[in-house]
């Protein structure tokens, strides 16, 4: 999978991405910035080095908020679609919804960020690292 490229974007297919390569730290959060990002309780993220990530829609790179002190989330301007997370650190760190084959096996959650601030109500599966 080292030169599989996927591909995802927004609702409107304003922004779009290409990722070239296997990304990294596949998991899920539900710290308050990625509820208040997306609207959902709990998120799927995966990461790749900036160098891996090329936008490639019509609206280039998509807008950005900065939600803290390292990084930036990243969303569509035109759709208001939630992309992902840009860090001062090279990296990208997309959602894995906003992909488009979000089924794959490599973006299964290895762990949970945030769980004190997951409803209870809201079950959250893992995968153990193999």
């Amino acid at each position: 999978m080292e030169n599989a490229v996927q591909t995802g974007g927004c609702l409107c297919g304003a922004v779009r991405f290409e990722v070239r390569g296997e990304g990294s730290n596949p998991h899920s959060c539900s710290c308050r910035n990625c509820q208040k990002h997306t609207g959902a309780p709990t998120v799927a993220w995966v990461e790749f080095a900036r160098d891996q990530v090329r936008w490639t829609g019509t609206a280039g790179a998509p807008a950005t908020y900065r939600s803290s002190e390292y990084s930036s989330r990243a969303f569509c301007a035109a759709c208001g679609s939630s992309i992902g997370a840009i860090d001062d650190a090279p990296t990208v760190a997309l959602l894995v919804g906003s992909f488009d084959d979000a089924t794959q096996a490599a973006f299964a959650p290895e762990y949970h960020s945030f769980d004190d601030a997951r409803p209870g109500w809201w079950p959250v599966a893992t995968v153990a690292a193999s």
